[in-house]
């Protein structure tokens, strides 16, 4: 199973695996309180991209696009983590306040028909 969280929520038993895929270390967190288990952060959209998006919800087809066509190009960290999401729940943690448009939504969608395919 695949979750999604905000970094600054606190963490719960059923999170599993903690993934932060932020390219950006989150304001106002301090790395030693933080509880994550793994930082993927070649994983996170280019800075590019991530800048041209900037959450705009009438973007977010052609960003999913791109982002998956960046995507690509990771398929050691794309391999790690649908390992990790087989063996059991892991929860992609993000740090934008919008909750729908995202890139951790669009990873989990990724990975999701990645699995999906798998099958």
């Amino acid at each position: 199973m695949i979750k999604t969280k905000r970094t600054y929520d606190k963490p719960q038993a059923g999170d599993g695996l903690r993934i932060l895929v932020d390219r950006i270390w989150t304001r106002g967190l301090k790395k030693k309180e933080f509880k994550m288990d793994l930082w993927q952060k070649d994983i996170s959209p280019s800075s590019l991209l991530r800048k041209w998006f900037n959450h705009d919800e009438s973007k977010w087809d052609e960003f999913k696009n791109r982002y998956y066509n960046e995507l690509q190009d990771k398929k050691e960290s794309i391999g790690l983590l649908l390992e990790k999401a087989e063996k059991g729940t892991i929860t992609l943690l993000y740090s934008s306040r919008e909750d729908r448009y995202n890139n951790a939504i669009a990873l989990k969608e990724y990975l999701e028909a990645k699995l999906k395919h798998n099958k």
